[in-house]
């Protein structure tokens, strides 16, 4: 499932639209451009910008949970560990000093920017229309997968730094997860909560992404802690994920329906390729999802069958799958797809068009399509430089496992 509410930036996205820069070999690595981006702001925890482009709406100064985890682990690939422990700091912050909730859970989205004493802010914005300061309620709720994210970041600074406040973080944020693990066949865990405290609704769909994140993030807890009752839950998550696959298409649904049950046979890329980064053996026994033929666009993937154009994080994804399996030509050809996607500061477009579908719409607002754009997307660069650096995220090795 995705994880950003991208709805209505169709005038940001004309005015921001511009062709790649024709000397993209001669900018900074994505590593670079990630350590510039945080040593760029004042020290200290931060949140980072999710899309530092844009100056107006749901996405100004938003900094997603999911695309801030990525980046501290990118960070930490790239041997940048005091730059990921900025927003390492930034989610522990977060944990202790909700505005509301202390009990292990985090939100979907922050304010980008130092974390100040106090409760750590979320972002909003002005909405002229209502003439009121609103926050959009995806942000503000909590979804597992992202959760696990957080875990996996947490983790990758605990081996990074020795420092286990980070695994102490990662431990609490799994403890809150464990709850959601259904007992609705074919198990695994659902999907969160969405918008406002003190009564957010529940979800309950599951995610193959989202249950492949949490196969991960519970085995590391399991290791990093030595408890192996992470491994229960680590099993339930994989349960599902390997429930999902599909023989008749080789390929895995993107999920359940609101009921818990009913498969959801949309075809999303990352439901196809962190299986396969995540899962022991996986990319042995699930091989055609690895390089989805029906996905590919262009020079690189879509991100799902509403096709439309390249996904860059997508796409760095599968590249990096590819140089972990080691088909390292195939790897390098999608890797010069992404290193397309650079702008001219150094950051990587989100999409290679104007609007790229994901084919699922704004849990926030129905009526609108939830897409990607081509403008400056953290996530994006992160997942350049994980791809550059070999690193596989699920596992905090250069290795599948």
């Amino acid at each position: 499932m995705a994880r950003v509410v991208l709805a209505g930036l169709a005038v940001v996205t004309a005015q921001l639209f511009a062709a790649t820069s024709a000397f993209a070999g001669e900018l900074p690595t994505a590593c670079s451009y990630l350590s510039g981006y945080v040593k760029a702001q004042a020290p200290g925890p931060k949140f980072l910008a999710s899309f530092p482009t844009v100056k107006s709406g749901p996405l100004q100064s938003t900094a997603f949970l999911y695309d801030n985890a990525v980046a501290a682990i990118a960070l930490v690939a790239c041997g940048k560990p005091k730059e990921a422990a900025q927003i390492g700091d930034a989610i522990l912050a977060a944990l202790d000093r909700d505005r509301y909730w202390h009990d292990g859970r985090l939100r979907n989205g922050y304010l980008a920017g130092p974390v100040d004493p106090g409760p750590v802010k979320l972002a909003g914005w002005w909405d002229v229309k209502q003439s009121m300061w609103v926050e959009d309620r995806y942000q503000v709720g909590g979804d597992n997968g992202n959760m696990a994210w957080a875990i996996l970041a947490l983790l990758a600074l605990d081996r990074a730094t020795g420092d286990h406040k980070y695994r102490d973080g990662a431990i609490r944020i799994g403890g809150w997860i464990k709850q959601w693990r259904s007992k609705i066949a074919p198990g695994g865990f659902t999907g969160g909560t969405f918008a406002h405290e003190p009564h957010p609704i529940l979800e309950n769909w599951k995610s193959t992404e989202h249950n492949t994140d949490l196969t991960a993030a519970f085995t590391g807890l399991a290791g990093a802690t030595g408890d192996k009752s992470w491994m229960v839950e680590a099993r339930a998550a994989q349960k599902f994920v390997r429930a999902m696959w599909e023989q008749r298409c080789g390929c895995f649904a993107v999920g359940t329906t609101e009921d818990g049950r009913t498969r959801n046979l949309y075809l999303a890329l990352d439901a196809q390729t962190w299986p396969l980064l995540a899962i022991p053996d996986a990319a042995t026994r699930y091989k055609t999802a690895m390089a989805p033929t029906s996905l590919r666009d262009g020079d690189g993937f879509a991100y799902s069958e509403a096709k439309e154009g390249l996904w860059t994080e997508g796409t760095a994804q599968v590249a990096l799958l590819l140089e972990l399996s080691g088909h390292n030509d195939e790897a390098e050809s999608f890797m010069k797809a992404v290193t397309a996607m650079r702008a001219p500061d150094g950051s990587y477009y989100a999409a290679s068009t104007r609007e790229l579908p994901t084919g699922f719409m704004s849990e926030t607002d129905p009526t609108q399509p939830r897409q990607y754009f081509h403008i400056a997307h953290l996530a994006a660069a992160s997942w350049a430089a994980i791809a550059q650096e070999r690193y596989n995220p699920f596992t905090g090795s250069k290795s599948l496992p």
